[in-house]
């Protein structure tokens, strides 16, 4: 397990000396001009090339991770506990960007890393294309309806009258007017990554999340007004993702002068219908995923708010911490789907394998580092979020009490969560989508949402927040047999 970090240390410690090509092809022993895609995907050892793979979406999951927490914590500056509730109820609208780049990025991205590994570069191009035409439709599309049903979907969300009108201020930039660059981005972001570019995705989505660092505090403190420190953090998300989407367009461009890629949407038309099913079996399953994640987190905002107003900004602490290990874990997954993918479309079942081994064992290291430092450091962190100085401190001080409570239990989630994504990805990869939605349904409707409610109606806010860690739990045994079935199945075939 070794060189994934050995790699790590190596880039960070040679970033200013050499260019990235030169720095990662000394590191696995190989000249740069000689270094291609295929030799990644096919050669390279595993823990390379998952290094190669993983280590810039790792850092641009952190980056983009940091810039959302940013944004809570200039927010949480202000002492007021409703504009932290009200960002809560947004984050659920946010995430459905991801749910939607999924469906193109995700399912078109695996089928082109599969049809890299049959040498069919000609159908990859066209998948790009029907791949971008349809991800700038569904941002039209869902920027139109949320412009249109703001108020009933943000109460629906769990928006009290003292949060709706902050909540109001994040939809209209962040959704009504800036989701359409939002998806676009991260769906060229996914098809950079599975044609091997994973450096220009990730280097693409880290500027817009630096950008966005930047922006907060000139735009909520010197700019705008007091009380419009909702709209200036939702102002800085917007601009940041424009820009990230205007620069993956530039990478994009680049890229398909050697890549199977393609911006002529015009080569959309010429898809054929089984790649258009192979895209959708994949896709529309990983929107899916997405998407009852997304209920998940209403459901949890529901039942926060039904107990305080100051449970659910806790609890909304609470989930951007926790994603700590998960943007780590995500990215080590989806650095090793396009090398599974390719194997798999290639024959190679036993590299195939090994990157999936190795993948989850990494993933598993993270989680447990991840479980100690939270537990030690619960209180620090989450006093990061919220400040006791202004406004009304006992408000502040009793929300800081629950979100500790809350993170230390829920904190416990994370290697079962690192199972059920990374036999997810897994799926994805090889193409089962059937498999794919079935964990999907099973994780978040069959067992994590009833068991939130059961458990918030014996043991009240606590059992809210164990049911994270149980249904995980649960769910992670599950995921590990369907794999188990799927890999075996495609052995015996």
């Amino acid at each position: 397990m070794l060189p994934f970090f050995d790699e790590l240390w190596y880039n960070v410690q040679t970033m200013k000396k050499d260019s990235l090509p030169n720095r990662r092809a000394r590191a696995y022993g190989m000249q740069t001009s000689k270094l291609s895609k295929t030799e990644l995907f096919e050669k390279v050892s595993i823990p390379r090339a998952l290094a190669a793979m993983g280590i810039p979406t790792i850092i641009s999951q952190l980056i983009n991770l940091v810039y959302n927490i940013v944004d809570a914590l200039f927010i949480g500056r202000t002492g007021n506990t409703y504009m932290v509730a009200a960002t809560t109820v947004t984050l659920t609208l946010t995430m459905l960007n991801v749910a939607f780049s999924n469906l193109f990025g995700v399912g078109g991205g695996s089928l082109i890393a599969r049809l890299m590994g049959q040498r069919r570069d000609e159908d990859g191009r066209k998948v790009s294309a029907y791949s971008i035409r349809g991800a700038l439709c569904l941002g039209l599309g869902y920027a139109a309806v949320t412009g249109i049903f703001v108020e009933p979907i943000l109460r629906f969300l769990g928006a009290s009258d003292a949060t709706v009108g902050f909540a109001k201020q994040y939809t209209l930039f962040v959704i009504v007017i800036g989701t359409t660059p939002t998806i676009l981005a991260l769906t060229l972001a996914h098809l950079l990554r599975n044609t091997g570019y994973s450096s220009q995705a990730s280097l693409g989505l880290s500027l817009g999340g630096i950008l966005n660092m930047a922006l907060d505090p000139l735009l909520m403190f010197v700019i705008l007004p007091k009380g419009q420190e909702v709209t200036g953090a939702a102002l800085a998300t917007m601009i940041s993702n424009v820009f990230s989407c205007g620069y993956l367009l530039f990478a994009f461009r680049k890229a398909a002068r050697r890549a199977p890629l393609s911006l002529r949407l015009g080569e959309a038309r010429g898809l054929a219908k089984e790649h258009k099913k192979s895209l959708f079996a994949v896709g529309v399953p990983s929107a899916v995923l997405t998407g009852l994640f997304d209920v998940a987190s209403v459901c949890v905002n529901k039942l926060a708010a039904a107990h305080d107003d100051l449970v659910l900004a806790a609890f909304g602490i609470v989930m951007k911490v926790e994603r700590i290990p998960n943007a780590v874990n995500i990215g080590i997954c989806q650095g090793m789907m396009p090398i599974v993918a390719y194997n798999y479309a290639s024959g190679n079942r036993t590299r195939m394998q090994a990157a999936v081994r190795t993948a989850r064992n990494y993933g598993l290291i993270v989680s447990g580092v991840c479980i100690v430092l939270l537990e030690l450091l619960a209180r620090p962190v989450t006093n990061l979020f919220l400040s006791t100085s202004t406004e009304d401190p006992a408000k502040a001080l009793a929300t800081i009490g629950f979100a500790v409570a809350f993170l230390r239990v829920r904190c416990l989630a994370a290697p079962v969560q690192l199972l059920n994504y990374h036999t997810s990805f897994s799926l994805q990869a090889i193409g089962n989508g059937r498999y794919t939605m079935l964990h999907a349904c099973v994780r978040e409707l069959g067992i994590y949402i009833p068991l939130m409610y059961v458990l918030d109606k014996l043991f009240g806010q606590m059992g809210l927040a164990a049911a994270l860690p149980v249904g995980e739990g649960l769910a992670a045994v599950f995921a590990l047999w369907l794999l188990h079935r799927a890999l075996r199945k495609k052995s015996e075939r």
